[in-house]
């Protein structure tokens, strides 16, 4: 029976195979599933959480700084002549836009028209969140910067207040920036301090790590600190449903962490690496200063952030300045007939700095707070 049965293998037609040899389905048809893999996508959040400006017919955008002026008692038959200190003082601060960014790809018409899934939306789409990642890390290193600096407002006996550094945890092991009790403690003292500078309440974010925020919202329903009006699925989300000390908390992979955008992994405990991670998470952060090629705002060198480990701050902390809005443009006519394809162009031209200090917090870790540049 056993030789029956193997003469009889031996004689099926095998239509799947290609010249009836080797894999039986390789000729076999491969289904599209209907859906496209996006990749790593980040969520970008910066651009509704400061000061954002359009600028036509100009390089730069002026901002001007207020300080504060006193009261003071009138002498019967003296002139009221504006107070004689001469305040408010005023100063002001410039963000100018950088080169134009731009990133594309080019779209074979042939390819295009082969291809069974729609191929210029997906590249659209990648090319945007290539430009919204940028846009987002170009603002927290602004926000960063600001939260080193003093105040442009430096009239004698009318000092405005500058930007706040807040440490995470008391020992110098970059693990402290995990910990949900040191992360909650900084908030508090970082509410204080904006309390005390006199910066609005209002709309005050905190923006962490995705390792940083999970520590915080595993301890939502026990220990109280932590806003507990929103519960299950919307906890997770990052996207400011839980508080401490009303400063709403987001989760963002851009931020300045431990000398790379998002995330680092050190210090003693709960930060290993995941496997397979790719070459897009965690990248070290690139050196943009305004002696770099198209950077004309100074957002510091790698090295100016191997211990911020979050930021804090209020709408008024960071400026952006766009010249050229997050669009998408397409070749055609001619161009396309010559090519036989399109090139497919997403570009931005803007430019980031802090505005007001004040209003900026940045946490750290290690002994010493990082130095202003």
């Amino acid at each position: 029976m056993a030789q029956q049965s193997t003469g009889m293998q031996s004689s099926v037609t095998m239509p799947g195979a290609s010249n009836s040899a080797g894999d039986r389905r390789a000729l076999y048809l491969k289904l599209f599933s209907g859906e496209m893999f996006k990749g790593f996508q980040h969520q970008t959040i910066a651009r509704d959480l400061i000061m954002k400006r359009s600028l036509t017919n100009g390089k730069s955008l002026q901002f001007i700084y207020t300080g504060r002026t006193s009261a003071e008692y009138h002498t019967p038959g003296n002139s009221i002549l504006g107070n004689s200190d001469g305040t408010p003082p005023v100063a002001e601060k410039t963000i100018t836009v950088d080169d134009l960014l731009i990133s594309s790809a080019f779209v074979y018409e042939l390819d295009e028209t082969l291809a069974h899934y729609d191929l210029r939306s997906e590249i659209s789409r990648k090319i945007g969140f290539a430009l919204a990642e940028k846009y987002d890390r170009l603002a927290f290193r602004a926000v960063t910067r600001g939260a080193r600096v003093a105040s442009p407002i430096t009239k004698s006996s009318f000092v405005e207040p500058g930007g706040t550094q807040v440490r995470v945890g008391s020992t110098t092991n970059d693990s402290d920036a995990y910990s949900a009790t040191n992360l909650v403690n900084a908030f508090y003292d970082a509410a204080a301090a904006l309390d005390e500078k006199g910066v609005s309440s209002e709309g005050r974010v905190g923006v962490l790590n995705p390792r940083q925020y999970y520590s915080l919202i595993q301890n939502v329903g026990s220990n109280g600190l932590v806003n507990r009006d929103a519960q299950g699925s919307a906890l997770q989300t990052g996207n400011g449903i839980i508080e401490i000390a009303g400063i709403k908390i987001y989760k963002s992979m851009n931020i300045p962490f431990l000398g790379k955008y998002g995330v680092a992994y050190g210090g003693t405990t709960g930060e290993t690496s995941p496997s397979n991670v790719g070459s897009f998470v965690g990248p070290t952060m690139e050196d943009a200063e305004d002696s770099d090629t198209g950077i004309n705002n100074d957002y510091g060198a790698q090295t100016n952030f191997t211990k911020s480990c979050g930021l804090i701050f209020q709408k008024e902390a960071a400026g952006m300045v766009e010249a050229i809005g997050p669009q998408v443009q397409v070749t055609s006519g001619d161009v396309s007939v010559i090519y036989q394809g399109d090139v497919i162009l997403g570009r931005l031209a803007c430019g980031a700095d802090y505005l007001n200090p004040a209003a900026s917090v940045e946490l750290y870790v290690g002994a010493s707070a990082p130095s202003a540049f």
